[in-house]
């Protein structure tokens, strides 16, 4: 196991009631959810869009990091989009995520060398890593236009 050698920020919540009508709350008072069952009753959000909220909000921020170092312009409307699979493996529980990450103007190479090092430097990529199955998706400007046509 890994032991930070410097913490530099502890998040705390409270939750009480867990997925099927829960809350949670954290300290400071920004974050306040109820929960519900996912595709159950209920107007609530459930761990695993948290999971994928925060995955894709920590995994862009390492692309910006990176790209950064790296002189590489990143594009204004690049994404993230996260999706995070609750399903059962040998009867238990477990998760499966897929990053699709939208880098439009960028060169496919080096897209593709950012999101690899992306999982280098995030933390949620780095604590997954090995645990899940992640798929990882450069999204191409010839996948983006064929889903504008798609939607027209």
């Amino acid at each position: 196991m890994t032991k930070l050698d410097k913490v530099l920020y502890t998040a705390r919540a409270h939750t009480t009631g867990g997925r099927d009508g829960g809350t949670s709350r954290t300290d400071d008072g920004r974050l306040s959810v109820a929960f519900s069952t996912p595709g159950g009753p209920g107007g609530g959000t459930n761990p695993e869009q948290l999971f994928a909220a925060g995955w894709s909000s920590c995994f862009l921020s390492g692309l910006k990091l990176l790209a950064g170092k790296r002189k590489i312009v990143l594009p204004e409307d690049l994404a993230v989009d996260a999706e995070v699979d609750l399903g059962l493996v040998h009867g238990a529980f477990r998760l499966a995520a897929r990053l699709k990450v939208t880098l439009p103007g960028v060169d496919r190479q080096v897209a593709e060398e950012l999101v690899e090092a992306g999982h280098q430097v995030c933390p949620y990529s780095l604590a997954t890593h090995g645990n899940i199955d992640v798929v990882t998706t450069v999204v191409t400007e010839a996948a983006m236009a064929a889903a504008t046509a798609e939607s027209r």
